[in-house]
C-alpha cells in the first residue's frame, strides 16, 4: 500500500481560529480527516504531523525518506520564506514533495511572495484553500502511479 504524509508546518494548528477570513473556518482536524479519508478512497494511507518547531519538521522529511514514504504534502508555513534548512531538508530527501499554501501568498505581503522551498519540489498548490491539500494528494497518487 502506498503511504503519504500530511505535513503542516507553524501556526496551521489554530486553522479555524486564526484569521478565518484567510484560512478559513475548518480546523487542523478537520481537514486531516478529510485528507485521511480521500486517502482511503484511493487505496492509500495518509498519516498527519503538525508541528510549530523547525527542526520537528525536518525530522519528519528525513524520516519519510527512511521509511520509503511514497510522497509528502507540505505547508511549511512562514518556513516557506526563509528556512534554508527546511528547503535543504527537502532538496536532500528522494520523497516528491508537493507544497501548499491555503492563501495565495502572491497577492499578500511582499515578504510571502518568494518560497525558498519551491524549487525543491515537485509542485506548489497556492490560493485553493483546503482544496489545494487534496489537488496535492491527487497529483502525488498520479505521479506515483506513473512511476510504478
Amino acid at each position: 500500500m502506498k503511504r503519504y504524509l500530511l505535513l503542516n508546518g507553524p501556526n496551521l494548528n489554530l486553522l479555524g481560529k486564526r484569521e478565518p477570513g484567510v484560512y478559513g473556518s475548518t480546523t487542523l482536524r478537520e481537514l486531516e480527516e478529510t485528507i485521511v479519508k480521500l486517502g482511503i478512497e484511493n487505496q492509500v494511507e495518509v498519516s498527519c504531523y503538525q508541528s510549530n518547531h523547525e527542526g520537528s519538521l525536518i525530522d519528519k522529511l528525513h524520516e519519510a525518506n527512511e521509511l520509503g514514504l511514497d510522497g509528502v504534502i507540505f505547508n511549511p508555513g512562514a518556513y516557506t520564506h526563509y528556512s534554508y534548512a527546511i528547503r535543504d531538508a527537502i532538496a536532500g530527501i528522494n520523497v516528491p514533495v508537493i507544497e501548499v499554501h491555503i492563501s495565495n501568498v502572491h497577492a499578500r505581503e511582499s515578504f510571502r511572495h518568494e518560497s525558498v522551498t519551491a524549487p525543491v519540489t515537485k509542485g506548489q498548490i497556492v490560493g485553493l484553500g483546503l482544496k489545494g491539500y487534496e489537488l496535492a494528494l491527487l497529483a502525488l497518487l498520479e505521479s506515483t502511479r506513473e512511476r510504478g
